[in-house]
Protein backbone atom coordinates (compact mmCIF):
# COMPACT_ATOMS: atom_id res chain seq x y z
CA UNK A 1 0.00 0.00 0.00
CA UNK A 2 1.54 3.48 -1.21
CA UNK A 3 2.47 5.94 1.18
CA UNK A 4 -0.53 8.84 0.95
CA UNK A 5 0.32 12.31 -0.28
CA UNK A 6 -2.49 13.63 1.36
CA UNK A 7 -1.79 16.78 3.57
CA UNK A 8 -2.93 16.78 7.41
CA UNK A 9 -3.71 20.42 8.76
CA UNK A 10 -4.79 19.71 12.93
CA UNK A 11 -7.17 23.32 12.60
CA UNK A 12 -8.06 22.47 16.49
CA UNK A 13 -4.76 22.58 17.57
CA UNK A 14 -4.19 26.06 15.71
CA UNK A 15 -7.49 27.47 16.68
CA UNK A 16 -6.38 26.88 20.51
CA UNK A 17 -3.04 28.14 20.21
CA UNK A 18 -4.36 31.49 18.81
CA UNK A 19 -7.06 31.80 21.46
CA UNK A 20 -4.59 30.56 23.93
CA UNK A 21 -2.05 33.71 22.78
CA UNK A 22 -4.93 36.06 23.01
CA UNK A 23 -6.20 34.71 26.42
CA UNK A 24 -2.66 35.77 27.59
CA UNK A 25 -2.90 39.26 26.33
CA UNK A 26 -6.41 39.85 28.31
CA UNK A 27 -4.65 39.10 31.40
CA UNK A 28 -1.83 41.31 30.70
CA UNK A 29 -4.30 43.76 29.37
CA UNK A 30 -5.99 43.36 32.71
CA UNK A 31 -3.32 43.63 35.06
CA UNK A 32 -2.22 46.76 33.50
CA UNK A 33 -5.54 48.28 34.62
CA UNK A 34 -5.51 47.19 38.24
CA UNK A 35 -8.54 44.69 37.16
CA UNK A 36 -8.79 41.37 38.26
CA UNK A 37 -11.84 39.29 35.74
CA UNK A 38 -13.82 36.23 36.69
CA UNK A 39 -15.20 34.03 34.30
CA UNK A 40 -18.43 32.71 35.84
CA UNK A 41 -19.81 29.54 34.03
CA UNK A 42 -23.35 27.43 34.91
CA UNK A 43 -25.53 25.42 33.65
CA UNK A 44 -29.19 27.66 32.58
CA UNK A 45 -31.49 28.23 35.75
CA UNK A 46 -28.14 27.60 38.05
CA UNK A 47 -28.77 30.87 39.40
CA UNK A 48 -25.48 33.02 38.39
CA UNK A 49 -27.53 36.63 38.00
CA UNK A 50 -29.19 35.97 41.36
CA UNK A 51 -25.71 34.23 42.77
CA UNK A 52 -23.74 37.53 41.72
CA UNK A 53 -26.39 39.70 42.47
CA UNK A 54 -25.82 38.67 46.04
CA UNK A 55 -22.40 38.81 45.88
CA UNK A 56 -21.74 42.02 44.32
CA UNK A 57 -24.19 43.57 47.12
CA UNK A 58 -21.39 42.24 49.73
CA UNK A 59 -18.35 43.86 47.84
CA UNK A 60 -19.43 46.73 46.25
CA UNK A 61 -18.55 48.90 48.40
CA UNK A 62 -15.07 47.72 48.89
CA UNK A 63 -14.51 47.74 44.86
CA UNK A 64 -15.74 48.92 41.45
CA UNK A 65 -17.17 46.51 40.03
CA UNK A 66 -18.80 46.06 36.42
CA UNK A 67 -20.39 42.72 34.42
CA UNK A 68 -20.57 41.65 31.37
CA UNK A 69 -23.57 39.26 30.41
CA UNK A 70 -23.16 37.01 27.32
CA UNK A 71 -26.11 35.40 26.04
CA UNK A 72 -26.88 33.70 22.27
CA UNK A 73 -29.86 36.82 22.65
CA UNK A 74 -32.04 38.65 24.10
CA UNK A 75 -30.75 41.19 26.99
CA UNK A 76 -32.74 40.12 29.89
CA UNK A 77 -29.24 39.65 32.43
CA UNK A 78 -27.75 42.42 31.75
CA UNK A 79 -31.12 44.59 32.33
CA UNK A 80 -31.50 43.16 36.09
CA UNK A 81 -28.12 44.12 36.53
CA UNK A 82 -28.36 47.76 35.50
CA UNK A 83 -31.38 47.80 37.41
CA UNK A 84 -29.67 46.65 40.91
CA UNK A 85 -27.32 49.82 39.71
CA UNK A 86 -24.46 47.65 38.52
CA UNK A 87 -22.51 49.07 35.45
CA UNK A 88 -23.26 46.15 32.88
CA UNK A 89 -22.59 45.64 29.33
CA UNK A 90 -24.62 42.31 27.44
CA UNK A 91 -22.74 40.68 24.65
CA UNK A 92 -24.34 38.43 21.94
CA UNK A 93 -22.11 35.70 20.82
CA UNK A 94 -24.00 35.45 17.20
CA UNK A 95 -25.20 32.09 18.28
CA UNK A 96 -21.86 30.55 19.21
CA UNK A 97 -21.91 28.53 22.95
CA UNK A 98 -19.42 30.32 24.59
CA UNK A 99 -17.13 33.14 24.95
CA UNK A 100 -13.42 32.78 23.48
CA UNK A 101 -10.61 35.31 24.25
CA UNK A 102 -11.17 37.65 21.04
CA UNK A 103 -14.60 37.99 22.04
CA UNK A 104 -13.65 38.58 25.77
CA UNK A 105 -10.98 41.09 24.42
CA UNK A 106 -13.41 42.95 22.32
CA UNK A 107 -16.21 43.25 25.06
CA UNK A 108 -13.31 44.11 27.24
CA UNK A 109 -12.17 47.71 24.98
CA UNK A 110 -15.76 48.33 24.16
CA UNK A 111 -16.68 48.43 28.07
CA UNK A 112 -13.62 50.36 28.83
CA UNK A 113 -12.95 48.34 32.41
CA UNK A 114 -9.66 50.25 33.51
CA UNK A 115 -11.90 51.94 36.12
CA UNK A 116 -13.07 48.80 37.26
CA UNK A 117 -11.56 46.89 40.38
CA UNK A 118 -13.38 43.48 39.50
CA UNK A 119 -15.34 42.55 36.60
CA UNK A 120 -17.31 39.29 36.46
CA UNK A 121 -17.76 38.07 33.00
CA UNK A 122 -21.52 35.52 33.34
CA UNK A 123 -20.70 33.05 30.19
CA UNK A 124 -23.33 31.49 27.90
CA UNK A 125 -25.05 28.97 29.71
CA UNK A 126 -23.89 25.58 29.70
CA UNK A 127 -21.38 23.38 31.01
CA UNK A 128 -19.51 21.95 27.88
CA UNK A 129 -17.84 24.50 25.36
CA UNK A 130 -16.93 26.85 27.95
CA UNK A 131 -15.32 24.90 29.80
CA UNK A 132 -12.84 24.26 26.67
CA UNK A 133 -12.55 28.30 25.71
CA UNK A 134 -9.74 30.39 28.00
CA UNK A 135 -11.53 33.88 28.13
CA UNK A 136 -8.24 35.20 29.41
CA UNK A 137 -9.91 35.35 33.43
CA UNK A 138 -8.01 35.82 36.34
CA UNK A 139 -10.18 32.90 38.05
CA UNK A 140 -12.76 30.23 36.95
CA UNK A 141 -15.47 29.35 39.04
CA UNK A 142 -18.94 27.21 38.20
CA UNK A 143 -22.37 27.61 39.74
CA UNK A 144 -23.83 24.18 40.27
CA UNK A 145 -27.26 24.24 41.73
CA UNK A 146 -28.48 21.39 44.26
CA UNK A 147 -31.68 20.29 41.82
CA UNK A 148 -28.55 19.40 38.76
CA UNK A 149 -27.46 16.59 41.61
CA UNK A 150 -24.28 15.63 42.84
CA UNK A 151 -23.02 13.49 39.39
CA UNK A 152 -21.85 16.21 37.12
CA UNK A 153 -18.15 16.31 38.07
CA UNK A 154 -18.53 12.89 35.99
CA UNK A 155 -20.48 13.51 33.37
CA UNK A 156 -18.92 16.89 32.97
CA UNK A 157 -15.34 16.41 33.70
CA UNK A 158 -13.42 19.47 31.81
CA UNK A 159 -15.48 21.87 33.85
CA UNK A 160 -14.26 21.10 37.06
CA UNK A 161 -10.68 20.46 35.77
CA UNK A 162 -10.46 24.22 34.96
CA UNK A 163 -12.53 26.01 37.53
CA UNK A 164 -10.34 27.30 40.73
CA UNK A 165 -13.97 27.47 43.23
CA UNK A 166 -17.08 25.57 42.79
CA UNK A 167 -20.50 27.68 44.25
CA UNK A 168 -23.37 24.80 44.61
CA UNK A 169 -26.41 27.12 45.08
CA UNK A 170 -29.95 26.20 46.30
CA UNK A 171 -29.01 24.67 49.31
CA UNK A 172 -32.12 26.22 50.59
CA UNK A 173 -33.89 23.10 48.20
CA UNK A 174 -32.41 20.49 49.92
CA UNK A 175 -34.99 18.67 51.63
CA UNK A 176 -36.54 18.31 47.89
CA UNK A 177 -33.65 17.02 46.39
CA UNK A 178 -31.15 14.50 46.96
CA UNK A 179 -27.81 16.14 46.68
CA UNK A 180 -24.55 14.12 48.45
CA UNK A 181 -22.18 17.28 49.70
CA UNK A 182 -19.23 14.26 50.45
CA UNK A 183 -19.19 12.24 47.50
CA UNK A 184 -19.47 15.71 44.99
CA UNK A 185 -16.53 16.70 47.33
CA UNK A 186 -14.62 13.66 46.62
CA UNK A 187 -15.59 13.46 42.99
CA UNK A 188 -14.47 17.87 42.36
CA UNK A 189 -11.34 16.71 44.38
CA UNK A 190 -10.49 13.55 42.16
CA UNK A 191 -10.61 15.82 39.30
CA UNK A 192 -9.11 19.22 40.82
CA UNK A 193 -7.78 18.73 44.44
CA UNK A 194 -7.21 22.52 44.84
CA UNK A 195 -10.44 23.60 43.69
CA UNK A 196 -12.43 25.59 46.78
CA UNK A 197 -15.94 24.26 47.08
CA UNK A 198 -18.36 26.58 48.83
CA UNK A 199 -22.45 25.51 49.18
CA UNK A 200 -24.73 28.68 49.21
CA UNK A 201 -28.35 29.69 48.73
CA UNK A 202 -28.29 32.90 46.86
CA UNK A 203 -32.13 32.88 48.01
CA UNK A 204 -31.37 33.14 51.37
CA UNK A 205 -27.09 34.66 51.67
CA UNK A 206 -26.44 31.04 52.99
CA UNK A 207 -22.92 30.03 52.62
CA UNK A 208 -21.86 33.67 51.26
CA UNK A 209 -19.56 35.03 54.04
CA UNK A 210 -16.91 32.01 53.51
CA UNK A 211 -17.18 33.01 49.44
CA UNK A 212 -17.21 36.41 49.45
CA UNK A 213 -13.89 36.44 51.83
CA UNK A 214 -12.26 34.34 49.43
CA UNK A 215 -13.03 36.26 46.55
CA UNK A 216 -12.26 39.18 48.20
CA UNK A 217 -8.76 37.73 48.86
CA UNK A 218 -8.50 36.51 45.43
CA UNK A 219 -9.00 40.37 43.92
CA UNK A 220 -6.48 41.77 46.71
CA UNK A 221 -3.60 39.77 46.02
CA UNK A 222 -3.90 40.14 42.73
CA UNK A 223 -2.81 43.79 43.28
Amino acid sequence: MSESNVRVIDVNVGIFEENDRIAADVRAQNKANGTFMVNVMASPGAGKTTTLLRTIAELKDEFNIGVMEADIEATVDAEKMEAAGVKAMQIHTGGECCMDAAMTQAAINEFDTKDLDLVFLENVGNLVCTAEQDTGADINIEILSVPEGDDKPLKYPLMFTVTQAVIVNKTDTRKFFAFDDEAFIERVHALNPLSKIFFVSAKTGEGFGEWVDWLREQVKSAK
